[in-house]
């Protein structure tokens, strides 16, 4: 008897180690084939994601009586162009930058060498060679930038023509869409076809949401940044405000790297330490209201995802595809969270992805308008 149940023991240990295993090689292939076809399948990924965003407009034209051909034509040519004058504009207010790039990277050169001197007497090292050695060593990092120049033209020509793709793939979405919707229901059988349709209406607008979320932030921040950094005095303050808040596209992290710009401007171009920290200082406060109440409030309270899974998303994102993961990671996860919110098994997955039994932890404009009114009614006690 013991033998058996020792032998019944040995295959269920057996069968859980193989079924790891096959888990683990699935989820390997799996990441490695998203790698192995990331510029095939990152503008298929953007055009789903802005197919949902141009659906509401597409439908309601079709509402109106246009053709469903020429109601996504409209919103196609309507989104480009809007995308057309957002960069332009963008590349208007940087522009003072680029015009004077050559002064500012020379005036830059000067600085460090002057700072590296100044440290060098400090500590008391030979301080004789440091111009030289500082110059040649940036004329060997614009020689290794020239050589790699070519395969970075490369990069951005095939991230362009993947790119040029993406009406293509919006237009197709869109033209049948009713034709993935009837897929999705055959697929939910005809008990759960009205589940179905909810969940498939709660992504769309969850995208929408998020998208447009993420576009209101990134325009508060053109304000507050340039504000910021006017109020500091840092010379060209609203190109490099706008700069760095377009870092803000990518969640989280947007604001710290957004920051570098205006840091490195501040430390190199204007060989200022004061100014540097001013701008540290800036972009703390920044950081802080971006993640905790800009974001919060107008994104992350439609996409209901856990920062913890934001944060280790995007970091999984960028390592398998890099930029473009980092913009799409967001809105997967939460098309994810509503797809296991739909399925009984799959729901304590849908509660560890979303922001519930925490929310009594998180900063909200709500709890600073209830504090400011007890605060009131105090004031008028006291009166």
């Amino acid at each position: 008897m013991e033998e058996n149940n020792q032998k019944l023991q040995a295959e269920k240990r057996y069968l859980l180690v193989k079924q790891t295993a096959l888990v683990l090689l699935a989820i390997f292939l799996f990441i490695y084939g998203l790698i192995a076809a990331r510029n095939f399948l990152y503008p298929i990924a953007f055009g789903f994601v802005l197919a949902y965003l141009g659906y509401p407009l597409a439908n309601w034209l079709e509402m109106k009586g246009l053709p469903r051909i020429l109601a996504i034509l409209i919103v196609i040519f309507g989104t480009l162009a809007l995308m057309a004058g957002f960069t332009i504009a963008a590349y208007h207010i940087i522009t003072p930058i680029t015009i004077n790039f050559s002064d500012l990277a020379d005036k830059a050169i000067e600085n460090l060498i002057e700072m590296s001197v100044i440290a060098g007497q400090y500590f008391g090292m030979d301080t004789s060679n440091i111009a030289e050695t500082i110059s040649s060593q940036v004329g060997s990092a614009f020689d290794a930038g020239g050589k790699q120049l070519g395969t970075v033209f490369s990069a951005t020509t095939n991230t362009i023509v993947a790119f040029g793709l993406l009406p293509v793939y919006i237009f197709l979405f869109l033209y049948y869409r009713t034709k993935f919707m009837y897929f999705m229901l055959h697929l939910a059988g005809k008990s759960r076809r009205g589940e179905m349709v909810i969940m498939l209406r709660e992504i769309a607008a969850v995208m929408v949401r998020y998208l447009g979320g993420v576009f209101i932030v990134v325009f508060i921040l053109f304000f507050i940044n340039s504000i910021g950094l006017l109020i500091i005095g840092l010379p060209f303050a609203i190109p490099l405000g706008v700069t760095a808040a377009l870092f803000n596209f990518i969640p989280y992290f947007g604001t710290l790297l957004g920051g570098l710009v205006p840091l490195t401007f501040a430390f190199l171009v204007e060989g200022s330490p004061i100014l540097a920290f001013k701008v540290v200082i800036l972009f703390i406060i920044i950081q802080f209201i971006e993640n905790n109440i800009l974001t919060p409030n107008i994104v992350g309270g439609n996409v209901n995802i856990n920062p913890f899974f934001i944060i280790t998303g995007l970091v999984a994102a960028s390592i398998i595809w890099g930029i473009p993961g980092m913009l799409l990671i967001v809105p997967f996860l939460a098309s994810l969270r509503i797809l296991f919110k739909h399925i009984d098994f799959m729901n304590p997955y849908a509660f560890l992805l979303g922001q519930e039994g925490m929310r009594r932890h998180s900063i909200q404009l709500s709890k600073f308008k209830r504090i400011l009114k007890r605060f009131n009614e105090r004031i008028k006690n006291l009166n």
